[in-house]
């Protein structure tokens, strides 16, 4: 059995890292690049960038802040993949396979695909077909409703009025690697993953699923991998305590799990 993964997730709004609560509220925590070389040093499994930018250009911040300015997101891209020395996941905002092929040449090892893989399904199958379905993560984000889950797409704005179990279960059949799955209602609430959520996806596909959204404490994760998640993941955690890479897998050993220190 394959040691379960701990990884941060990093969110970009306008070329800037934010932290995110409930797909709405975000504020600004710093330069996309300065994360990379703690994470480095940490030796994190994996890390996830995710571009949240819903409209206009990047922000250039002031002279005297430290930030770098950067030209468009894909610079963002290869400042990091630079400087990152762990598998790297990019996603948001990809549109076409010519997009996934730049993402690549600037130097991501996967792509996460959210509102395009669910508008044109046939994206999941160019991608995987061309680049490897580990190459391929599909993004779900899930609102809870009177009646169950609803898929989100559009940053979370648009409801689908599809389950994200078949919809996870028809990503696998058109060849995604891998499923990240996301709570509107749990992010950057600190209340815990959506067990129940976590446990449906993970039971109807084979693939591995990344738990998000949620983490609050560093016991939450035990409690995604529980439910069924293969790896877990977290943003607002990473930013806001030290050496939260080993802190998470103390935690992950005391409840048992065998995990890479």
């Amino acid at each position: 059995m394959l040691m379960p993964r701990l990884i941060p997730v990093l969110l970009l709004m306008n070329g800037q890292l934010v932290r995110s609560e409930t797909f709405t509220q975000h504020q600004i925590i710093g330069d996309p690049l300065h994360e990379v070389s703690r994470f480095n040093e940490w030796k994190v499994d994996e890390l996830i960038y995710l571009d949240i930018t819903r409209e206009g250009g990047l922000a250039q911040g002031r002279r005297d802040s430290g930030n770098r300015a950067y030209a468009d997101s894909m610079e963002v891209l290869e400042a990091v993949a630079s400087q990152c020395f762990m598998p790297l996941t990019w996603g948001g905002r990809i549109q076409s396979l010519d997009q996934v092929r730049e993402i690549f040449s600037r130097g991501a090892d996967k792509v996460a695909i959210n509102t395009a893989a669910f508008e044109t399904p046939e994206l999941i199958t160019q991608v995987a077909k061309r680049f490897g379905a580990q190459a391929m993560v599909v993004s779900v984000d899930v609102r809870q409703t009177n009646n169950g889950y609803d898929v989100m797409i559009q940053g979370g704005r648009t409801a689908t009025g599809r389950d994200p179990v078949s919809w996870a279960k028809e990503a696998e059949d058109r060849g995604a690697g891998e499923i990240l799955l996301q709570s509107l209602d749990r992010d950057g609430r600190g209340t815990g993953y959506d067990t129940a959520l976590i446990e449906q996806v993970s039971d109807a596909v084979t693939i591995p699923v990344i738990a998000c959204s949620g983490v609050g404490v560093y016991e939450h994760y035990a409690k995604g991998l529980k439910a069924g998640a293969d790896a877990v993941a977290a943003a607002n955690i990473w930013h806001f305590k030290e050496l939260a890479d080993r802190g998470g897998k103390r935690a992950l050993q005391r409840a048992g799990f065998d995990v890479r220190m």
